[in-house]
């Protein structure tokens, strides 16, 4: 598995250019399911973007400052050199990306790494950062760009790279490069909101992550605009809980312990808050869901066994 603490930087043209054939031998055209073909449009092009030209190194936050501008956030490169870039790795890693983005108050959440999610957020309007290795796998040439775009039936990708304000790669070029990252790539949205294509699995990282950044009370809304997306899926109804607790807002906050309960019933930690809050309405439920949180073993465990114990 690749080291997620990689650092980027920008290629050397020359370097670059002695390179392409080796990465187009073997490359090949990425599978893109037939569905998917059938719901894009042949072409599609975010020409909003911003475009910051990158100088060595600072791929990062020449990324960065490209997507959060088009997020409505008013952010430099020079702003964020000193946020992202590392001079010992001359160059950005991925953690220190991702949380700058939070810094300025907005969700930065991973995307699947495949080419059909990846044109679909562009479709969808979401201009998408990827990382990129321009060179070979023993000697690595980590490199962030913006994708803002592609063609269909010329199968090929448009981004915001480097010094090049529109470069365009066929598929099979840009995938031999994005593969060796592990294919990843992230958007960026405002707390509230969350893009089409994400996974469940990776808003809960990125509104959990946010949350500890800035607090329950600015990602209420987050939480809220989950709970719309996947209403099944019990974490997110046991965050959306604690966030509404937090914003004292007790009533609603025990209906989503309540729904969290079940949607899995062996929660401990949902029964034990749902029944806090039932013994603070007095409410008689509160006995079987402390019986309900003694039984599951886990760290709540001894509290809810203290409760029951008291009633």
């Amino acid at each position: 598995m690749m080291n997620r603490y990689v650092n980027a930087r920008t290629a050397g043209v020359l370097l670059l250019s002695l390179l392409i054939l080796l990465l187009t031998g073997c490359a090949r055209s990425p599978v893109l399911l037939e569905s998917t073909k059938a719901s894009l449009a042949p072409q599609t092009e975010l020409t909003e973007v911003p475009f910051f030209a990158q100088t060595e190194y600072q791929c990062g936050p020449a990324t960065l400052a490209m997507v959060l501008n088009h997020e409505g956030v008013e952010a430099s490169v020079d702003e964020l050199i000193p946020q992202v870039f590392l001079p010992g790795r001359d160059g950005s890693v991925q953690p220190e990306m991702l949380a700058t983005v939070r810094r300025y108050e907005r969700l930065a959440i991973p995307i699947r790494g495949t080419m059909d999610a990846l044109l679909t957020h562009l479709e969808a309007g979401d201009p998408v950062v990827v990382m990129q290795n321009l060179a070979l796998p023993a000697f690595p040439m980590w490199h962030y760009a913006v994708a803002i775009g592609f063609d269909l039936p010329n199968e090929t990708l448009i981004l915001r790279s480097g010094e090049i304000e529109r470069h365009t790669l066929s598929f099979s070029r840009f995938d031999a490069t994005w593969a060796r990252s592990e294919r990843w790539g992230f958007v960026v949205s405002e707390p509230g909101s969350l893009p089409e294509g994400v996974t469940a699995r990776n808003a809960l990282e990125a509104i959990s992550a946010f949350e500890e950044q800035h607090g329950p009370a600015k990602a209420l809304s987050s939480w809220q605009a989950f709970g719309e997306r996947f209403p099944a899926n019990p974490l997110g109804q046991f965050a959306l809980g604690n966030a509404l607790y937090a914003a004292e807002q007790p009533q609603a906050a025990l209906d989503a312990f309540e729904t969290a309960t079940q949607l899995d019933p062996t929660m401990g930690a949902a029964w034990l808050n749902l029944a806090i809050l039932q013994l603070q309405q007095e409410n008689s439920a509160a006995r079987e869901s402390l019986r309900q949180a003694a039984s599951l073993e886990g760290e709540w465990q001894p509290r809810a066994q203290q409760l029951l114990e008291s009633l």
